[in-house]
């Protein structure tokens, strides 16, 4: 069945409809940004009948419904309570133009090339216009709200049209009269007959042409579903900006009467904090994105949906699936929403609490925020039970290997449902282990390609590090504690880049992440661009740090480093056992070996100087 039609409308009919309210725009459509330029050249463009692309509408009253807004310029003159036949997807900008230009009587709300606001009333100059037909954008002209030219800092009137007695004198003719002309025309008969003959002419070169103007309409059918709606809005608007979910489902919600961005982002009239407001109280869940929420809310609700399903004795295809995909987040219920947002809302700052275990204490140092969104949906389900040391190894574990196996990047719609349906069950049988686990290695390769801290892994790394209690080389404190205290830290070269690049060694050896290591600015500034063994004893006889080659060593250890191989400046060797001191930390995380080699090939560690 087709879920189109293909049509035209005359212009008069449409611009009628839209004063009427019949034709509204969903309130997902953006504002109206045209400027100056682009009206008049639409202007003439209608004069001349060129065409100007085709409209697209969706038929209302169907399933799919949004809050709708009138037209701009027509806020105060369509009832509220009025319902439209029609929504605008496509076509907002030349529709809204044509609009406030042909059929309000207030002067146009643009803007110029620059962006600066301005109102303007759009005329055509009649003489110009019969002069040099196919030089039409020389005839129109805009003027300002007094409908005059001014020019010398406004104190001279170039143009004066603030009556029609003088848009007559002058045979300047109001855009706002072009589908009716009447009262125009009866003003002119009285007041300069003798220049009737040169309009009728203007009348049918120009007047003519918008009258009898059709635009091609592409009417969407009621019965289309929302997705199908939703991603034709989004390939036929050229803005460039995709329709967050999050605007989708407002405007879904606005129908009902529920005002979702206020309950995320807070009203105008404040009274209490916004529900964004109260998980970005715990810094692990600042910039919560509102789209990852509604994902995790529609895996608590398709869940539902499934078991429903199961316990009605369906089987196959029949038994709805467990979703985090867009098409199943854009059919979320306002029902689902009022019954999971709170629980969810406290499933985050469980997560917050997990991640904080596991040694996270910032949001800029999380691997992936999309692995947040099984896991606070998993938070839901255990309420308390996620606590139970059974439990907790277990999500420690499935959340390492999404991070180690670097499995949690691009698009993971699918990976999220899997984890979600997979961690429940893993929590009751030992045997079922989710595929995230099953699926995620590290190769110790990987070590000397992780060079930015962009990279899942190497934040992760980065953290395992931090929580084994690596501590500063010349602050009395873990990086921890001078993380808290906002002291300035960084993650620097251990053996210098200088040094390095003086003894030919390759960049992409000394750059990676075993040459590297978080340390305070004031450590780093000690170290300069010596050798190993020269900057750590020079950091010892600093009066501020004045420890025992013993103690020195223990504090260098404590980066899963050895401090003998540094002292020796050995780089290829220390290289070697960094490699293997940190696979050791990533196995005790991922609970499973990395992988030295691949099937029939050797891990390569030769020198490469």
């Amino acid at each position: 069945m087709s879920t189109f039609d293909s049509t035209k409308a005359s212009l008069s009919d449409l611009l009628r409809e839209i004063c009427e309210g019949k034709i509204q725009l969903p309130d997902f459509q953006r504002g109206w940004v045209w400027d100056d330029d682009h009206i008049r050249d639409l202007l003439v463009s209608v004069a001349r009948s060129f065409p100007i692309g085709a409209v697209m509408l969706l038929e209302a009253g169907g399933n799919v419904r949004f809050q709708t807004r009138p037209v701009e310029g027509l806020e105060d003159k369509v009832p509220e309570d009025r319902s439209p036949e029609k929504l605008i997807l496509d076509g907002q900008q030349r529709l809204t133009a044509l609009t406030q230009a042909l059929s309000l009587n207030g002067p146009v709300k643009t803007r110029t090339a620059k962006g600066i606001k301005i109102n303007r009333y759009y005329y055509f100059n009649i003489r110009r216009a019969l002069e040099a037909p196919q030089a039409l954008e020389d005839a129109v002209i805009g003027v300002d709200e007094k409908r005059q030219i001014r020019s010398d800092f406004g104190r001279r009137v170039d143009l004066d049209l603030s009556t029609t007695e003088l848009e007559c004198r002058q045979l300047f003719f109001p855009c706002r009269q072009i589908m009716n002309s009447d009262d125009w025309e009866a003003t002119l008969y009285q007041v300069a007959p003798e220049y009737f003959g040169e309009y009728m002419k203007f009348r049918g070169l120009v007047l003519a042409a918008f009258r009898s103007y059709q635009i091609p309409v592409i009417l969407l059918k009621k019965e289309t579903h929302k997705e199908a709606v939703c991603l034709v809005f989004e390939k036929v608007n050229t803005g460039g900006v995709q329709l967050s979910v999050f605007e989708l489902i407002t405007a879904s919600y606005a129908a009902d009467g529920y005002n979702l961005r206020d309950d995320w982002f807070g009203s105008k009239v404040r009274v209490v904090e916004s529900r964004k407001e109260r998980l970005e109280r715990e810094p692990l869940l600042q910039g919560i994105d509102s789209t990852e929420f509604l994902q995790a809310l529609t895996l608590l609700h398709t869940h539902e949906l499934r078991q429903a399903d199961l316990e009605a004795g369906k089987t196959g295809k029949q038994v709805r699936p467990i979703s985090a995909k867009r098409a199943d987040v854009l059919q979320l219920p306002l029902e689902a929403w009022k019954k999971w947002a709170d629980k969810l809302e406290a499933g985050f700052r469980d997560v917050a609490s997990f991640l904080r275990g596991q040694g996270f204490y910032s949001r800029r140092e999380l691997p992936y925020s999309t692995q947040l969104v099984p896991l606070a949906a998993v938070m839901v389900r255990l309420v308390d039970r996620w606590r139970e040391p059974r439990v907790l190894d277990k999500l420690a574990r499935w959340y390492w290997c999404g991070v180690l196996g670097e499995l949690y990047g691009g698009a993971v719609e699918t990976r999220m449902a899997n984890d979600y349906e997979d961690l429940l069950r893993w929590f009751d049988d030992d045997a079922a282990v989710p595929r995230t686990v099953r699926d995620a290695n590290f190769h110790v390769g990987r070590f000397d390609t992780m060079r930015s801290r962009l990279s899942a892994a190497y934040k992760g790394i980065h953290v395992l590090l931090l929580r084994e209690g690596a501590r500063d080389w010349f602050w009395k404190a873990t990086i921890k504690e001078l993380d808290a205290d906002e002291v300035a830290l960084d993650i620097h070269h251990i053996f210098p880049r200088d040094w390095c690049h003086k003894q030919g060694i390759a960049q992409k050896k000394y750059d990676c992440i075993l040459n590297k290591t978080t340390i305070s600015y004031k450590a780093n500034r000690k170290i300069g661009s010596d050798a190993p063994s020269e900057y750590i004893g020079r950091l010892q006889r600093e009066k501020q740090v004045g420890l025992s080659d013993a103690e020195m060593d223990k504090l260098l250890a404590s980066h899963a480093l050895d401090p003998t191989l540094l002292r020796k400046d050995d780089f290829n060797a220390f290289l070697e056992d960094r490699r293997r001191r940190l696979s050791q930390l990533i196995e005790r995380a991922m609970g499973k070996p990395v992988v030295w080699q691949e099937a029939g090939e050797e891990y390569d560690n030769e020198s490469e100087y």
